[in-house]
């Protein structure tokens, strides 16, 4: 098969003669991944394929429990066993907070735990082997204390308050568009309902993994298999006090992200593990740690409530989200506007009222996960589209036709848009497929 090479005109060119000497590779033409030869021999190197000399291994106590106030850590054994070199707490750190939107995350809990995943100390070994027995030499005495895990009881006046003074509700947004009491008043149908998704972890075949190390003029250089080292450079020197010209993160192979790895997590701990012993410590997340101590997709809570013509034409639509946040609030504001600007769905309405919620809870925390609150509300607004259908005995593509956005639609923000396909997308999807309607 001859290669297609793109050829660019020089200028002064004639527009047309000019795209007639172009050629632009195809869709259907085969792409060569750079990194494919390594994956293909099992070449490629992840973190805990990297080692240095003299490294040492960290591991990290979990708390176990959702809800407490820290009254005493004994470190004691843990640090006197043989093949043990230093062991972390969270009184140690400089600066013991971090976060991409609100630093309401501790590195690790010296006073409160807010989940069962909390981190209270860490240990670094000569082996795993060693570190993971420390941990059970580290005495932990907690004073349990009141939880909450469920969104809407979080909301309520008299709930377990998990950081706050005041609410666990840390952000709320509303959209509103069009007057929607009185489209409500002339639907001749009108359908409610409420959705739900669940906790989802990444899984990610790699789990977090990083090794720190420190050099003879004071920096610090991290491996680390973070999505977005700017960030995390921000929130090491941050967290340690040090300027971010004694900060370098490296940026390793990541064996799978989808969003899981958009923040810090043992960064700062082994690179003061590593000031402490001065040599090089390697931290990997076991697939349990995966679980309980990473940020997971928001569970939502959706109550829809939608008005309709006789002939399937939506005329007013109004939505409530409710977000978990887990313990800390990640991206969860990022989250909240996404699903906020999308839950009406792509779909010409105009009148909307949207009101949305990031609510603490003591479970593990939500963050960053493919779509930041897309997925969650496509759910719910298809779901309610197909009900729809069903009711009024219009076929399901059909409803989508008559409602779908067309070139020059606004989006309930006022957004007008342009390069709008949409129809035209699913007239050919329903070809392709062979939709012959509902049966």
């Amino acid at each position: 098969m001859s290669e297609k090479i793109a050829v660019f005109p020089t200028f002064p060119m004639d527009l047309e003669a000019s795209e007639s000497r172009i050629k632009i590779p195809a869709v259907g033409q085969r792409a060569t991944r750079s990194d494919a030869r390594l994956h293909g021999l099992g070449q490629t190197q992840y973190i805990d394929d990297i080692s240095f000399p003299g490294m040492l291994y960290a591991k990290i106590k979990r708390a176990g429990i959702a809800s407490a106030r820290i009254l005493s850590i004994d470190t004691s054994e843990a640090e006197a066993m043989p093949g043990v070199l230093a062991v972390l707490t969270g009184r140690e750190i400089p600066v013991n907070s971090f976060g991409p939107s609100l630093q309401d995350q501790p590195i690790l809990a010296d006073e409160y735990v807010f989940h069962s995943g909390d981190g209270i100390a860490a240990v670094a070994a000569l082996t795993e082997q060693i570190a993971e027995s420390a941990l059970e030499k580290i005495k932990v005495e907690y004073e349990s204390l009141p939880a909450v895990f469920d969104p809407l009881q979080a909301m309520q006046d008299d709930a377990h308050l998990v950081h706050s003074p005041k609410s666990n509700i840390y952000a709320s947004k509303i959209i509103t568009k069009g007057d929607v009491a009185a489209a409500f008043a002339s639907a001749d149908h009108i359908f409610e309902n409420q959705y739900s998704t669940q906790m989802v972890e990444h899984v990610p075949i790699e789990p977090h993994a990083a090794i720190a190390m420190w050099d003879a003029n004071g920096r610090v250089s991290i491996y680390s298999s973070l999505g977005r080292i700017t960030l995390g450079r921000a929130d090491v020197a941050r967290t340690l006090q040090l300027p971010l010209n004694r900060v370098r993160i490296i940026a390793t192979m990541v064996g799978g992200n989808f969003g899981g790895k958009n923040e810090i997590t043992q960064e700062p701990i082994l690179a003061l593990l590593s000031k402490k012993t001065g040599r090089p410590v390697k931290g990997v997340f076991s697939r349990k740690e995966e679980f309980i101590a990473s940020t997971t997709r928001h569970p939502f809570i959706m109550d829809y409530k939608t008005g309709v013509s006789k002939s399937g034409k939506i005329l007013a639509r109004k939505v409530r989200l409710v977000l978990d946040g887990g313990a800390y609030c990640s991206w969860s504001e990022t989250t909240l506007g996404k699903a906020c600007i999308l839950s009406s769905g792509p779909y010409q309405i105009d009148n909307v009222h949207v009101e949305a919620f990031a609510v603490y809870t003591n479970k593990t925390m939500a963050g960053a996960m493919r779509g930041f609150g897309a997925p969650q509300v496509c759910f719910a607004y298809e779901s309610q589209m197909d009900e729809i259908a069903t009711s009024l005995n219009i076929d399901p593509f059909q409803i989508r036709l008559i409602n779908a956005f067309e070139e020059g639609s606004s989006s309930p923000t006022g957004q007008v848009l342009n390069s709008v396909v949409l129809k035209n997308s699913l007239m050919q999807a329903a070809q392709r497929f062979g939709w012959k309607g509902r049966t």
